[in-house]
């Protein structure tokens, strides 16, 4: 029997600090690096969205790599694309972790519409309160104390 994979995932991620350093003139620019950054990977990037201290990338994986190999691909590879291409970016960078949700074939297209509509979204609720209601949602236990290390 061949094998049948479906396994598609929604990261989120911030900036080192939260700081504010994704600028809105480059970030169709940071989502496209990022889909081929998962194109190498046979990976899919299904939509990418975000503000200026986080992202949100949504991904189709294939089995033959693993969360922690595509996250680590997408952010390495990303932040050091940020200081080839804007020079004044050179203090950019990504915090440490990152939230991976499993998302079901039900849930696709609430799922994209989330992502795509950040900017909305976030005139009432800042990243801090989402990513912590994503963790609650998600069945996640934690300690804030060290969610945002």
């Amino acid at each position: 029997m061949s094998s049948h994979i479906y396994l598609w995932v929604h990261f989120i991620w911030s900036t080192a600090g939260r700081e504010p350093m994704i600028d809105t003139e480059w970030e169709d620019r940071l989502f496209g690096y990022i889909g081929g950054i998962l194109r190498e990977r046979d990976a899919m990037l299904l939509t990418a969205g975000g503000m200026p201290d986080h992202i949100h990338v949504y991904a189709s994986l294939p089995s033959t790599i693993s969360l922690a190999e595509a996250a680590n691909a997408m952010k390495a590879n990303s932040s050091r694309w940020v200081h080839e291409n804007f020079p004044t970016k050179q203090d950019f960078a990504w915090q440490h972790g990152y939230g991976a949700f499993s998302v079901s074939a039900s849930a696709d297209e609430q799922v994209r519409q989330y992502i795509l509509n950040q900017k909305e979204h976030h005139r009432t609720r800042s990243f801090k309160e989402e990513y912590l209601a994503f963790l609650v949602k998600h069945e996640i236990e934690f300690d804030e104390r060290y969610v945002f290390e």
